[in-house]
């Protein structure tokens, strides 16, 4: 089930919420759980028992790590525990990468390939794990308590807002919550208002970008234009699609009196690529820096063992967002710029460039990552690129066949109004954007009746 389908609209939502307030607060958690269940298992219900395996045994092993009888074994628990939910998230989504890598191997050695049987990725795998792992940490660093509540911590694990997108959660910050929070017309009708305009983002301005991103990295032979526009759509489709995810759970939370950390913050205006990680995807940047940047060791070792650390927090990152060749190569051009823009300013603490002008410098860097980060391959992406800089096929402006008869005007509107959002928002008085919102409820209605007329187009971050 998705937020943007007809059945979450207009029957799930509407019967959690009234079955959720009509019930007593002591049985939330359990609505909640119930719910959340039904919500991830409407695709596949046998992924279900996956989710509840992950929650029960992260449950139960952090339970004997706090226990009398097992304190002085406390680090050999928890590595059990980390462990094993690695081993799920690698079977499930790194299994058939690892096959596949195989047998390109052996067909280079001229051996035949290695027949199996291809694993179904459930979605929302790598999110879930990653909160099961931080809360195991936390509880042993002594950051988070250990909870004797089972429904109230399954609840955590499973809560449908951001099961299978994110924000990547962590259960300190929401423990207090689960024990005690405050519901208010206030914060409903905010929620309500988030949901809304994430809604909004993903039908009337992601969802139109896909058919120019598709045709624009489908092109065997791109053009100038094709492979700009088709990475400037993406550019434009990727941030609506992810943010407004977020954004709408963001809301759904707050719905039911939850608050749920802010996961983006203008990351199109950022000046350097280091200023990009602290405004994209930030619950994912401070979970990397947490529990793998810091344990690595973090800046406490040195100049050298700083960059290495960052560039090996980076591709386990990209990693973390797939199993393709793509990925790693994405997080190594990420790491790799983060560790030359930490070099830098060791040497030239000072901006050299005017702020547009590194914000502009900045979204082209992001760019060339995005092509990456979107292509099926690596050959693909190095395509796009080839062509994005005049190494391939000339400097033409005009549009390929293929791609000219998806580049009509109504399109190039919406990525217009995207721009023009991602970029001129940051600036705008708080003022004016409150004022704004009175157009929500007609957006939000434009947008469902826009649902009811196109095809469906699944949220990019489900595959992750």
């Amino acid at each position: 089930m998705v937020f943007t389908s007809h059945v979450f609209l207009f029957l799930f939502l509407p019967l959690f919420l009234a079955v959720y307030y009509v019930s007593p607060f002591r049985l939330r958690s359990g609505i909640i759980l119930v719910f959340s269940y039904f919500f991830y298992g409407w695709w596949r219900p046998d992924f279900a028992l996956l989710l509840a395996g992950v929650t029960l045994g992260t449950y139960w092993l952090t339970l004997l790590m706090e226990s009398e009888s097992w304190r002085d074994r406390r680090k050999l628990v928890l590595t059990l525990g980390v462990v094993g939910n690695l081993l799920a998230l690698g079977y499930f989504k790194y299994f058939n990468f690892g096959m596949d890598s195989m047998n390109l191997l052996l067909a280079g050695l001229g051996v035949g390939p290695m027949e199996y049987s291809r694993v179904l990725l459930p979605i929302g795998l790598s999110f879930f794990i990653f909160q099961a792992i931080s809360y195991m940490v936390d509880v042993y660093r002594g950051d988070a308590p250990v909870t004797q509540n089972v429904f109230d911590f399954a609840a955590f694990i499973s809560f449908f807002p951001q099961l299978v997108a994110g924000p990547v959660l962590r259960y300190q910050p929401l423990a207090d919550q689960f024990r005690e929070r405050v519901h208010s017309w206030s914060h409903f009708s905010h929620g309500c208002l988030l949901f809304m305009a994430g809604f909004s983002g993903k039908v009337l301005i992601a969802d139109p970008m896909n058919p120019l991103v598709e045709s624009a990295f489908s092109v065997a032979a791109p053009t100038m234009a094709d492979a700009w526009l088709g990475a400037l759509a993406y550019t434009i489709q990727l941030f609506f699609d992810f943010s407004g995810y977020s954004t709408m759970a963001i809301g759904l939370g707050l719905m039911v009196g939850f608050h749920f950390p802010k996961n983006f913050n203008d990351p199109y205006v950022s000046a350097s690529i280091t200023e990009f990680w602290r405004r994209w995807h930030i619950s994912l940047s401070t979970w990397l820096r947490m529990y793998l940047y810091v344990p690595l060791g973090g800046n406490r070792k040195g100049s050298v063992r700083t960059y290495v650390n960052l560039m090996a927090t980076m591709v386990l990152g990209g990693l973390w967002h797939g199993a393709n060749w793509t990925f790693i190569v994405w997080g190594f051009w990420h790491g790799g710029l983060l560790a030359l823009e930490r070099y830098w300013r060791s040497k030239f603490p000072r901006p050299m460039l005017p702020r547009w002008v590194a914000v502009l410098f900045t979204l082209v860097l992001v760019m060339i990552g995005w092509v990456f980060f979107r292509a099926v391959n690596v050959t693909a992406a190095l395509t796009m690129l080839t062509a994005m800089f005049g190494l391939s096929g000339g400097w033409s402006l005009t549009f390929s066949p293929s791609m000219a008869w998806q580049v009509v005007p109504e399109r190039l509107w919406v990525m217009a109004v995207g721009g023009l959002l991602v970029f001129a928002l940051p600036w705008v008085k708080r003022s004016v954007v409150g004022r704004a919102r009175l157009l929500i409820l007609p957006i939000f209605v434009w947008a469902v009746a826009t649902l009811s007329s196109q095809a469906f187009t699944p949220f990019l971050y489900f595959q992750f």
